[in-house]
């Protein structure tokens, strides 16, 4: 028997970007919360850099907006732009309002220290240490917890969102709920809410090298497109150029706030080479040092280039990069006296379900924030310390725009879970090779530098791979790795079928075949339509 929730909102994701929308909305309606693994767990704990807000009087908005559509090389929003960074402020006051510590520039200062990063043309980054994120996340937290209309359930995946046009074969879709699995239990619910909210962050685990967190695997993206939502500018993933080489360190980033201290990129000889890149150097926006340094690896034949800020005082790194300086402690390296080995990984998902200034994604009754949405803000190249901005600056106007709509009305019965024609899998280890097999070659021919033959080789091997996936899928019982391995796949076809429709190379997008902007038209996004009704439920 299939277990029913009914709630006002259901929310899928407790990073940032949901506890935030949550605790906007915990005042006027009960609240669900799901998370597919322990609730801090996702990309908003590990951010280490920080928020990016106009806080100095030598900075301005309209500086912060014109990096932000410098970075996107064109084809930002800039409406979304300005109403991020205009809202920019508030958010980061309201954070304050929570328990966010951050930093201040001394002990008894009533004036926060603000750091430089990648793309920006002023210090405006205001943050917690080199661990924002963790102070960020585990605050909302802790203050959901504590507040009676908002319910949390970990370990909790969502298979697929319930839509009225596949469960009462209206013409009108709208959105009714989720199917989730219990993991723990292996149990199917079935949660119901007038409002449902994707937050369940990028998908930076469709590639073998990532600083995201496992949970990282697209599973709202792909849920909204088979559901029926556009999904826009999949061709643009971010690497991020320094997460730390090391055989034991898996998925460790560092942070970008160590260039905007003077960290310089060096070859093993000792030789810098970013200045031969950019005119920024190691300030350069991110696309930019993580080609260059793939450039140099591959020049070379090297494994690794080195991020050095040794020259600093001893104390002054200790106390600005802790969590750093005590991870790169615990593999043997000393940042105050050596280099850090580093290469650049999957980190950042630009694209996503296509929303409106307020959250709403194609189908009503849904909406998207944070990683998981194409809000225009990013454009093809997100600017450092956007991300997190982004998460609070959207979710807090899809809570405006969801209080508007009070009182909810209750969505109809729907049919439960089916599993009747499926049986036990007896082994997982096609599972496991399949996701292997997907991360290595979304690696191999859909990375960093691409090609036209490196993409097609890519979304044939795709092919094999999801008929294997859907066969096994309609045959077996739900797990969750075969979720995740299923919502992978369908966002390396996005991912693949995007980056053969841009024929440029523009931000984080390059191809060897189209190496030059097209600027003979405005730019344009990449829309991706759904494929119906195949795959809705």
């Amino acid at each position: 028997m299939t277990t029913t929730h009914h709630c006002d909102i259901l929310i899928i994701g407790s990073g940032t970007a949901g506890l935030t929308l949550a605790l906007h909305m915990a005042d006027h309606a009960k609240v669900a919360v799901i998370s597919k693994g322990q609730l801090e767990e996702g990309a908003s704990l590990y951010a280490q850099g920080g928020i990016s807000v106009v806080l100095d009087k030598t900075d301005s908005i309209q500086s912060h907006i014109d990096d932000t559509l410098r970075a996107g090389a064109g084809l930002c929003n800039e409406q979304a732009a300005r109403f991020t960074v205009e809202h920019a402020r508030e958010n980061i006051e309201w954070l304050i309002q929570q328990g966010v510590s951050f930093t201040r520039d001394g002990v008894t200062s009533q004036t926060y220290h603000l750091t430089q990063e990648g793309g920006h043309s002023h210090r405006r980054i205001i943050h917690s240490a080199d661990a924002t994120g963790r102070e960020v996340e585990t605050t909302l937290l802790a203050k959901a917890r504590a507040h009676p209309n908002i319910e949390m359930f970990p370990y909790h995946i969502g298979i697929d969102l319930i839509t009225s046009r596949k469960q009462l074969g209206e013409q009108d879709n709208r959105c009714l709920g989720c199917y989730v699995l219990d993991i723990k239990h292996d149990e199917t619910k079935t949660f119901m809410a007038p409002v449902t909210v994707l937050a369940t962050g990028g998908a930076g685990k469709a590639y073998l090298y990532t600083s995201n967190p496992d949970v990282s695997t697209g599973d709202g993206i792909a849920m909204g497109w088979r559901a029926g939502c556009r999904v826009a500018n999949m061709e643009f993933i971010q690497f991020h150029p320094t997460c730390l080489f090391h055989p034991k360190a898996k998925s460790f980033l560092i942070s970008e706030a160590l260039r905007g201290e003077g960290a310089k990129l060096l070859l093993a000889n000792g030789e810098r080479f970013m200045d031969r890149f950019h005119p920024q150097a190691e300030l350069a926006p991110r696309d930019i040092v993580a080609r260059a340094i793939d450039h140099e690896m591959k020049r070379l034949g090297h494994d690794c280039v080195y991020l050095d800020i040794s020259h600093q005082p001893e104390a002054f790194i200790k106390s600005h990069f802790p969590t750093i300086y005590q991870r790169c402690k615990q593999f043997g390296i000393d940042i105050t006296k050596e280099p850090i080995p580093v290469v650049p990984a999957a980190h950042y998902t630009c694209g996503g379900i296509v929303t409106d200034l307020n959250g709403r994604t194609d189908i009503p009754g849904l909406y998207a924030v944070g990683e998981t949405a194409h809000t225009g803000l990013h454009g093809a190249n997100r600017m450092a310390s956007n991300s997190l901005l982004e998460c609070l600056v959207f979710a807090g106007a899809a809570a405006d725009d969801i209080k508007k709509q009070l009182p909810l009305a209750t969505p109809p019965a729907v049919r439960p879970w089916d599993a009747s024609q499926v049986y036990p899998a007896k082994e997982a280890i096609a599972i496991s090779h399949n996701w292997d097999e997907l991360r290595r070659f979304m690696w191999d021919y859909v990375g960093i530098v691409r090609t036209t033959e490196r993409l097609h080789k890519a979304r044939q091997r795709l092919n094999l791979l999801q008929n294997e996936i859907r066969e096994y899928y309609s045959q077996h019982h739900i797990s969750n790795d075969l979720l995740e391995l299923r919502n992978l796949a369908d966002v390396a076809e996005l991912i693949i079928t995007s980056a053969l429709l841009r024929k440029e190379s523009r931000g984080l997008h390059y191809t060897l075949d189209y190496p030059e902007q097209d600027n003979s038209h405005p730019p344009h996004d990449t829309i991706i339509e759904p494929r119906l009704p195949d795959h809705a439920v």
